[in-house]
């Protein structure tokens, strides 16, 4: 092999490790690139709620330079989940980081009671058990019309699910905003006991109680080492 190969191969063998390390470092959940660009409805590799009256109101499309789902909201509350079983280890890589702009806010919402308890952008971490209707923990990161930044609640309409509020507000309406969160922090803050990793995530939309609109964008979410 001759001095030229050498320092190609040898460089070449440089990029392969940096890049097999950059996939340990990241679980990426979605970045939209497996459906085309206009594809409606719920995204290949998710799955449809199966309660209410959900209208879909998804596309998936390019927004600002980057591949996104594109959601909107009148009157109805839309969810779909993604199985990631065996997929995430929190210990190492417990960040969730994801990327979202919302620019309809459902006028009037606040996740803090029961009848008002919509919001234009929400992402969830799934830890199911059986009955999941009642024991399953879900923790639901929020962009809400009014509840505070910081604000940590239950639901008051679903028990499993204990609310995160990362955005708040029109304050940031029409910007994209990249959240990163220590999902394993959260987790022993909010549940503590032993530490199982997630099985499931969720995104929905939801405006039903408020009767109102609401719309946002959502890019890439992964899982990644702090």
């Amino acid at each position: 092999m001759n001095g030229g190969m050498g320092i190609r191969v040898g460089a070449f063998a440089s990029l392969l490790v940096a890049a097999l390390a950059l996939a340990a470092d990241t679980m990426v959940v979605e970045d939209w690139s497996e459906a085309p660009v206009g594809h409606q409805g719920v995204p290949p590799g998710w799955a449809k709620q199966g309660w209410g009256h959900p209208a879909y109101d998804f596309t998936v499309g390019e927004a600002d330079g980057r591949r996104v789902l594109h959601m909107k909201s009148a009157g109805d509350s839309s969810n779909i989940n993604k199985d990631i079983r065996g997929m995430v280890r929190l210990a190492e890589t417990p960040v969730l980081e994801w990327t979202w702009k919302v620019t309809a806010l459902p006028k009037g919402a606040d996740a803090r009671r029961a009848e008002t308890d919509d919001e234009a952008a929400q992402l969830y971490v799934v830890w199911p058990k059986f009955p999941q209707a009642v024991r399953s923990q879900i923790i639901g990161y929020i962009w809400d019309s009014t509840a505070p930044v910081g604000s940590v609640f239950k639901s008051k309409k679903t028990g499993t699910v204990t609310y995160v509020v990362v955005r708040s507000g029109p304050k940031d309406l029409g910007k994209w905003v990249t959240e990163r969160r220590n999902v394993l922090e959260d987790f022993k803050r909010i549940y503590g006991g032993e530490l199982e990793d997630p099985g499931g995530v969720s995104i929905g939309i939801d405006s039903d109680d408020v009767k109102g609109t609401a719309e946002t964008f959502v890019g890439p979410i992964q899982f990644r080492k702090p």
